[in-house]
């Protein structure tokens, strides 16, 4: 059954840009993460590990998968941008020491609290259906620079002054997200997505990922409302 919430947010959909629903999935999924204030330090570690478990490796694979996915000169352009920054400046290692200061180096069931969504993740962007995928990066784009507030005080509250991660995407993925949105309008324009597809399977799947991050295991999410609104 559709929850009041989610009806409320399919309300709110309705008539809306791509960009304005994705600024809508974020706020939306935000919202549904406890108050840092209010955790345990088990807790606020478990949120810094799964989502340095999540980034550190995937990022980059994920980013190149959107490259080779598209067929238009200008979103290759800004894509490869965005790679050439991740790689030069060793975003990973950012992440690492970041997650090693907060003392939330992920460890196995770290791993695996994340393992199923992240499969999920995984094998939709192995399709490599261009459209989906660059709306897929631009609402993880969106969400990371506004997420980086809620992880900074995480790590805060575990004794951290190392922000250089959180600093850097705060700002940066700001103009990532904007590069992507006009990425994926050349994309639409030159590999228009078919009827039948969804639209926004990618970001579904990103937004269950991401309640797993932060919520832990067994999170439960109404990710399919954008999926469902696609579908009408």
């Amino acid at each position: 059954m559709t929850s009041e919430a989610s009806i409320q947010t399919l309300h709110r959909l309705q008539g809306a840009s791509i960009q304005e629903q994705v600024e809508i999935a974020i706020n939306d999924l935000l919202g549904s993460f406890p108050d840092p204030g209010k955790l345990s330090a088990d807790k606020r570690r478990g949120i810094i590990a799964r989502y340095t478990a999540v980034l550190e490796g995937n990022f980059i694979y994920w980013m190149t998968a959107t490259y080779l996915s598209v067929a238009s000169e200008e979103a290759r352009a800004k894509i490869i941008e965005n790679l050439r920054e991740e790689i030069r400046d060793c975003h990973p290692g950012m992440l690492r020491r970041f997650a090693m200061a907060a003392h939330a180096v992920p460890t196995e069931a770290d791993a695996l609290a994340v393992y199923r969504d992240l499969t999920n993740v995984r094998l939709f962007v192995g399709q490599l259906s261009a459209v989906p995928i660059v709306l897929m990066m631009a609402f993880f784009e969106g969400f990371i620079q506004k997420f980086m507030a809620y992880l900074a005080e995480l790590a805060a509250a575990q004794g951290s002054a190392e922000m250089e991660y959180t600093d850097v995407h705060g700002v940066c993925d700001i103009t990532h997200t904007q590069e992507l949105f006009r990425a994926l309008a050349a994309e639409m324009e030159l590999n228009p997505l078919q009827p039948a597809a969804n639209l926004f399977e990618g970001v579904d799947l990103l937004r269950a990922l991401m309640q797993t991050v932060v919520v832990g295991k067994g999170a439960k999410t109404d990710s399919g409302v954008y999926t469902r609104l696609a579908a009408r």
